[in-house]
Parts: C-alpha cells; sequence; structure tokens
C-alpha cells in the first residue's frame, strides 16, 4: 500500500446503491429499517434457539447457523453502504475491498450448501420419522455445518487470491455497491474469459445444486403430505413448504443470475437491484418464514416473555 496522495492509487471508488436527492434519502431509510429489522429478528432467534432447550435440535442447529450467517451477510455490506452515504466518502482501501470480496462469498456459499442442509433434514423428518435419530444426529448435523463452512470458505479462498492478483489498470470506480467479482472483473484489463467459466462453474455447484437438492427434497416431501388422510396436515405442510421454497428459491435465482451469467451480458444497474435480494430482502425473510411459520419457536418466544 502506498503512502501520502498516492494512496488513492490503490483505493477503489464505490459507486453506492443511493442517489443523492429525496428519492435517494427515501432509499437510505428503507435500507436502515429492513436492516435493523433483520438485525433484531435473527438475533431473536438465535437467542430463542440458544435459551430453551426443547429446541436443542439438529432441525434449530442448523437454522441458528443460517441466522448467524444472514447477520454477517447483511452486516457486510449495509454499513459500509450508509457510512459513505453519511459522509460522501465511497472509497474503499485494496485490502478492504478484499475482505469484504472473501466474507460475502464464504457467506454466500456456506448459506448455499446450508439450505440445501436444512431441506434433507425436513425431507428425513417427514419421510423418514422412525430415522430420523439416526439420519440426522448432531454428530451428522455438526459434520453437515462444518463442511458448509468449510467449503464455502475454500471456495472464496481461491477466488479471491486469484481476483486480486489481477492487474486493475482501468478505472478504481466499482459500480457497485460492494465490491462483488463480477464488478471487479470489469475493471481487468487482461482478458478474464477462461476465468469467468471457473466463477460459472463453482456457481453450479456450490447453487445450483443444492437448489436442486432443495426442489428434489420438498418434491418429495409434498407427495408423502398429499398421501396423509388429513386436510388440516396437508395444509399446513403446503403452506409451510411453500414458504421456505420461495425464500429459498429468491437466494438460489438471484444468486444464479449473479454468478452463472457471462461478463458481457452483465448490466450494473441490474446486479445492483438483483444484489439487493441476497444481501437485504433474503437475511430479513429468513427468520419470520422459518420461524412464525413454526409453532415450537412462538411456543419457545412464549415461554420466554412469560
Amino acid at each position: 500500500m502506498k503512502t501520502g496522495n498516492q494512496s488513492i492509487e490503490t483505493d477503489f471508488i464505490l459507486s453506492g446503491l443511493f442517489q443523492y436527492g429525496r428519492m435517494g434519502t427515501f432509499l437510505f431509510v428503507a435500507i436502515v429499517i429492513l436492516f435493523a429489522v433483520a438485525l433484531m429478528g435473527n438475533i431473536i432467534l438465535i437467542l430463542l434457539i440458544r435459551l430453551d432447550t426443547r429446541l436443542h435440535t439438529p432441525m434449530y442447529l442448523l437454522l441458528s447457523q443460517l441466522s448467524f450467517i444472514d447477520i454477517m451477510n447483511i452486516s457486510t455490506t449495509v454499513p459500509k453502504m450508509t457510512t459513505d452515504f453519511l459522509t460522501n466518502s465511497k472509497t474503499i482501501t485494496f485490502l478492504g475491498c478484499e475482505i469484504q470480496t472473501f466474507v460475502f462469498i464464504v457467506l454466500g456459499g456456506t448459506e448455499a450448501l446450508l439450505l440445501g442442509f436444512m431441506s434433507y433434514d425436513r425431507y428425513v423428518a417427514i419421510c423418514h420419522p422412525l430415522h430420523y435419530p439416526v439420519l440426522m444426529s448432531k454428530k451428522i448435523c455438526w459434520f453437515m455445518v462444518t463442511c458448509a463452512w468449510t467449503s464455502g470458505s475454500i471456495n472464496a479462498l481461491g477466488h479471491t487470491l486469484y481476483v486480486f492478483h489481477l492487474p486493475f489498470c482501468r478505472s478504481r470506480v466499482i459500480n457497485h455497491f460492494f465490491c462483488e467479482l463480477p464488478s471487479l472483473l470489469q475493471l481487468v484489463c487482461q482478458d478474464t474469459s477462461t476465468y469467468e467459466y471457473t466463477i460459472i462453474l463453482s456457481g453450479l455447484i456450490i447453487l445450483l445444486l443444492p437448489f436442486m437438492a432443495v426442489l428434489a427434497s420438498y418434491a418429495r416431501v409434498l407427495t408423502v403430505v398429499f398421501q396423509m388422510s388429513s386436510g388440516k396436515g396437508q395444509r399446513r405442510a403446503i403452506s409451510t413448504c411453500s414458504s421456505h421454497l420461495i425464500v429459498a428459491s429468491l437466494f438460489y435465482v438471484t444468486g444464479l443470475s449473479t454468478y452463472t451469467r457471462p461478463h458481457s451480458l452483465h448490466s450494473p444497474e441490474q446486479d445492483k437491484a438483483v444484489a439487493v435480494f441476497y444481501t437485504i430482502i433474503t437475511p430479513l425473510l429468513n427468520p419470520f418464514i422459518y420461524s412464525l411459520r413454526n409453532k415450537e419457536v412462538i411456543g419457545a418466544m412464549r415461554r420466554l416473555l412469560a
């Protein structure tokens, strides 16, 4: 890192999400409110799972991991974005950009795999309830969590080390509100077409395969549910599965849209809009979808308040 007046040469400039003016201020306030609600919802869910012994099961262990990832995910982008808006300073250091990129890819990859494991947990619980204690023991559950974090970290480390050793010889302005791989590649002055295939391949493995597992698991769950004689049980299962599928699909589809498209098809404004969904909207929805529709979590909240 250079010092003095030359230090700006190693910094990046984030164009940001907000435009100054009335509309920009409104959007800024809305994002801050969504950030606060998402943070509060995920923290409350983690505390409930931690304090209520009835929720010390594999399902809720995975759910607490998801909430922790969502807290980290939204905290990786929104505080920097809002600070830049308030201070009118949009620079981010080379190291800061590198760290933000690494952390974001780790969290995104881990969440993608974790959602797949959670769908498997629901599949085993509904389709093979007698084998659930064996197929989803705490040991297996922790193994899943470890695999998700390890795979996400290795994937992120490889991409981050490679990208930040490329020559950034074009404009230092990143047309995004945080440091993300597709936006960074636009600043590289050498041909990155071969590397883009690597991004697409890793996106298909980390995002598409778990997404297919989620769809297959819930399809099997719904098939079993439709064989039930209880209409009330069917409606409840369909309602729960559909809400889980909607949130998971929102995360996977927007992620695939960003990381499996060729460089030539990327639009900065479109990338920003899509990124809002998996950086802000999904962390906001997850705790409410997985808790407000869950009688055990509601019961734990009532016991805690009582």
